[in-house]
């Protein structure tokens, strides 16, 4: 049995991918990995440089770009893991989603195993995510995006007040980068999940195309009973967006997401006013575009 499976969803970022399975490739540490990469149909010549240049790798060249949970999902399957109570018994310990833009230093794979080893409750962990400048990325310890932590992300009060308990929710910008902490989800680019969580809950939702799966997976492993940890004491490089800021469709898909988010797990529960707020918001973010996704029926609760 691997103690991990990892799976990075490639979409033509042919040079980031080829750095980041060289640092993965370089891990050092009493355990054993796989690596499969999904190709969502890029154009730049990915999949063959990862058939000539990492012949371990499994490849899957999807014929159609499926967006991000759609892609690791493929992988996810590939490795032992299934809908809820269908994976197998020699699945990896830990699935861990992987971004293509990012570079791991040679213990930090075995340093998160070995933190989820000895804790557990945890059913997902993420590592401290720094940019090329060596800033941290914000987006790598997060609270769920409810309608008022939104509310103070959207109306500013987050920028004015990033240290206030209360309105630095959102990227938790109230607590030092350094200080290991349970919250609410890490992110996609960095995501370790326990064997026995996803067994729980199943898959990624393919819903969403691109942005808001992680969170909508750490909710559903929070409500399984997991707990969800940012462990700092590992850090990893992160290319922010090498691959959407190319995407016209990523604005739009981001507030989709913050939709399709919301309305699978808040709306039910939210006041009228607030709903309108909520709504009304999205509307001025996403354009009229989103207008014909508000009229769908509601997200299936999973």
């Amino acid at each position: 049995m691997y103690d991990m499976g990892i799976v990075i969803v490639n979409w033509n970022t042919r040079d980031l991918l080829r750095r980041c399975l060289q640092t993965v490739q370089a891990s050092r540490g009493e355990f054993r990995f796989l690596v499969v990469v999904v190709d969502n149909a890029s154009s730049d010549g990915s999949a063959d440089m990862v058939r000539a240049e990492f012949p371990t790798v499994r490849l899957i060249a999807s014929p159609t770009n499926g967006g991000f949970s759609y892609g690791n999902n493929l992988g996810l399957r590939d490795i032992g893991f299934g809908d809820a109570g269908d994976t197998r018994a020699d699945a990896p310990r830990y699935a861990l989603l992987l971004n293509p833009d990012t570079e791991v230093p040679p213990d930090a794979l075995a340093d998160m195993v070995r933190f989820m080893d000895s804790h557990p409750e945890i059913g997902a962990a993420g590592p401290k995510l720094v940019l090329e400048d060596g800033s941290l990325d914000l987006a790598c310890r997060r609270s769920f995006p409810t309608p008022m932590v939104s509310f103070y992300r959207f109306s500013g009060l987050s920028k004015l007040f990033p240290h206030h308990p209360r309105f630095g929710r959102y990227n938790m910008t109230y607590v030092d980068p350094d200080v290991e902490i349970e919250v609410d989800s890490v992110v996609g680019a960095y995501m370790q999940v326990r064997r026995e969580a996803i067994a729980q809950i199943g898959l990624l939702d393919e819903t969403f195309f691109m942005y808001g799966e992680d969170l909508d997976w750490a909710f559903r492993i929070k409500k399984a009973g997991w707990k969800v940890f940012y462990h700092p004491q590992v850090v990893v490089k992160h290319v922010k967006r090498a691959s959407s800021r190319r995407s016209q469709k990523a604005q739009y898909e981001f507030q989709r997401a913050m939709l399709v988010f919301y309305r699978k797990h808040y709306q039910q529960t939210t006041p009228i006013w607030l709903h309108v707020l909520v709504m009304a918001g999205l509307l001025a973010k996403g354009g009229s575009a989103l207008w014909q996704e508000m009229r769908q029926p509601l997200p299936t609760q999973t």
